[in-house]
């Protein structure tokens, strides 16, 4: 439905709707509905305010392998300038960031499953289930930066993680202490993300690469190199989820967490040990040993038809300095001259057949 189509629809039904109060309040909840509905969101860029409260001292201080959900209250001004709060669980998540001695905040996960049975009104956060809530680490510019390379991604292929940037106000009502706003990345819910593909989450641990969809994997691995990321593996399922039609099917290699990303350069990442390198903008392509080089050509194809889309989403950005933006545009620059060079691409490209390199090396998780 067009927006003239869903005008005339609107206002015909208000002209034979019976003009009684609940009638009007049908229409207006049905409209609203509507807009809501159009506008979803994963569908904006706009950076969504939302407040958390409750007890968050309790909630980030729980960061045990078994943490625990715990009672808090998401709220947000919609487009209509009306405050919608969402009474939810939340709990801590995840490895690396979860640490207390790595992260000063850790990430989230936000369950609405008894949500939409108490709230009246529709919202955006309606149909959701749980949501994951990167929150920062040390520094808010490492947020942003993340958030922009689930954009690239999200340029290279359907099969990618949406994601929307939020500021996030902390409420600890506990403490009667509101926090100044901090930057933070909702992920579309993974189940959702396969159901957008018309594909299923399949759970298939220590798979060969070899195995996964041919076109799919050199894509992604493609990708981490692009970025700069190491920090994955198709075996432990590192960072990785895997799409397909059914269980008995080849895999399509989804990546998400990219804080360890050169690209993001964030202060506190290392590259794993194991892998020798000397700083996380050095770049490692770790896909499995291809020795004919024409296999990446369509490949090459893709990345060099979205050059300048790449560009543009980093010069066009206002939550950018300048500075980064100039380094962002040279480590990309780098890319491009190694992929279009022949004998540089199949020294990059070929190092996973070195016997003596690391280009084998499995990683199952930074700690």
């Amino acid at each position: 439905m067009n927006t003239l189509s869903s005008f005339i629809f609107l206002i015909s039904a208000f002209l034979f709707l019976p003009s009684s109060p609940n009638s009007l309040q049908k229409l207006n909840h049905d409209a609203y509905k509507y807009k809501l509905i159009k506008k979803g969101l994963f569908e904006s860029d706009d950076v969504l305010s939302i407040k958390l409260s409750g007890n968050l001292n309790e909630l980030m201080n729980d960061r045990s392998e078994k943490s625990k959900y715990h009672d808090v209250v998401l709220s947000y001004t919609d487009e209509d300038s009306v405050e919608i709060s969402i009474p939810l669980q939340a709990k801590t998540r995840g490895h690396f960031r979860k640490s207390v001695g790595n992260c000063s905040f850790p990430p989230l996960l936000l369950n609405f499953s008894k949500a939409d049975s108490t709230i009246k009104i529709p919202s955006i956060f309606s149909k959701q289930h749980k949501l994951k809530l990167v929150m920062p680490c040390r520094g808010d510019e490492y947020v942003v930066r993340e958030w922009l390379v689930y954009k690239l991604y999200n340029l290279v292929t359907p099969k990618s993680f949406k994601a929307r940037l939020v500021k996030v106000e902390l409420n600890n009502t506990k403490k009667k202490k509101i926090s100044a706003p901090l930057y933070g990345i909702l992920l579309e819910d993974e189940e959702q993300m396969a159901k957008r593909n018309k594909l299923a989450l399949v759970n298939v641990k220590m798979m060969r690469p070899e195995d996964a969809e041919p076109d799919a994997f050199l894509i992604m691995a493609v990708f981490q190199y692009f970025i700069g990321n190491t920090d994955w593996s198709i075996q432990y399922m590192q960072n990785i989820k895997f799409l397909a039609k059914d269980s008995n099917s080849v895999c399509t290699p989804v990546p998400y967490d990219f804080d360890h990303a050169g690209l993001v350069d964030a202060t506190y990442a290392l590259p794993a040990e194991e892998l020798e390198m000397t700083s996380i903008r050095e770049r490692r392509y770790r896909g499995y040993c291809v020795t004919d080089m024409n296999q990446f050509k369509n490949v090459i194809e893709l990345y060099n038809h979205h050059k300048n889309d790449f560009y543009d989403l980093y010069s066009n950005c206002p939550l950018l300095d300048a500075k980064y933006i100039k380094s962002t545009r040279q480590y990309f620059d780098d890319f491009y001259k190694t992929i279009n060079n022949p004998k540089q691409l199949a020294s990059e490209f070929k190092y996973p057949c070195d016997k003596n390199g690391t280009g084998n090396v499995i990683i199952k998780g930074l700690k």
